[in-house]
């Protein structure tokens, strides 16, 4: 692509915050993400569903760069997040544009990944430390306000292993949002807890959608909250997206048979 095509494809008023531009993944002869075009618009939340390997999870993935691609490109914010220009044509990233690139993004994992040996505290301030040369200070601030927000003032100063599964991954979504991220991603984020604390965590992603101007990208196998929080569905089904609409179209009338399919499936395991 030329730098031509690349300022035309992001110029606009409506460009979006993310956009996945004819990207595909393979992995050997697996194909798991088929030329996939997706736009998430600046604040918008949107869910991805889909069967196991669908490519859900493989879209954060490649979104946060822990993957990378093999064709196509990814935008954040207008700019390319896999690829650079130079000399007038986008090549592929270096190591050091996809870390500043990253930075914009914020990702929540399904087991969590705190530091067990450092205090809900502790992991809140490591990143604003270390990677954005943040005072301990003001760190300190900011990660003692997040823990608040999430509703874990009083555990501060608790280790991963005094806390339970509910409250570890409220303490991750707190240390992602250290970072200042425009972008969050959230991984299956309920899948490990017991079901008598997915409240906690979802409700702290509700605040999220409600109090905040992130934009925001969800996998999940929970249909009632995805229906209850998202801007948009977007049902995955051989790495391309199958049907994608509001969440009260979507799983009040879904327009394609394998949509339907899925839904019925899974309305039968409930």
């Amino acid at each position: 692509m030329n730098a031509s095509t690349y300022r035309a494809s992001i110029e606009g008023p409506e460009r979006p915050m993310v956009r996945f531009s004819g990207v595909t993944k393979r992995y050997g002869e697996l194909t798991v993400l088929d030329g996939l075009d997706l736009d998430v618009s600046a604040g918008e939340m949107v869910t991805i569903i889909g069967p196991s390997g669908s490519g859900k999870t493989t879209v954060l993935r490649v979104l946060m760069t822990l993957e990378n691609i093999d064709d196509g490109i990814i935008y954040v914010d207008g700019q390319p997040l896999t690829h650079m220009q130079k000399a007038g044509t986008l090549v592929p990233a270096d190591a050091r544009h996809l870390r500043e690139m990253r930075a914009q993004i914020g990702m929540c994992f399904q087991h969590f990944n705190l530091f067990p040996h450092m205090t809900a505290l502790g992991n809140c301030m490591e990143g604003p430390v270390y990677s954005l040369g943040m005072s301990k200070t003001e760190a300190r601030e900011r990660a003692v306000e997040l823990l608040d927000m999430v509703g874990l003032a009083d555990k501060r100063d608790h280790y991963p292993s005094q806390l339970s599964g509910g409250q570890q991954q409220r303490v991750a979504i707190a240390r992602a949002l250290a970072m200042r991220p425009k972008i969050m991603l959230f991984d299956e984020v309920t899948s490990a807890l017991d079901p008598e604390v997915i409240g906690e965590v979802t409700n702290v992603i509700r605040k999220l959608v409600e109090e905040y101007k992130l934009t925001m990208l969800m996998v999940t196998h929970q249909m009632g909250f995805a229906k209850d929080i998202s801007d948009r569905v977007c049902f995955f089904y051989g790495g391309k997206i199958e049907e994608q609409a509001p969440p009260e179209e979507l799983f009040a009338d879904p327009q394609r048979a394998r949509t339907q399919q899925f839904l019925s499936a899974v309305k039968a395991a409930i």
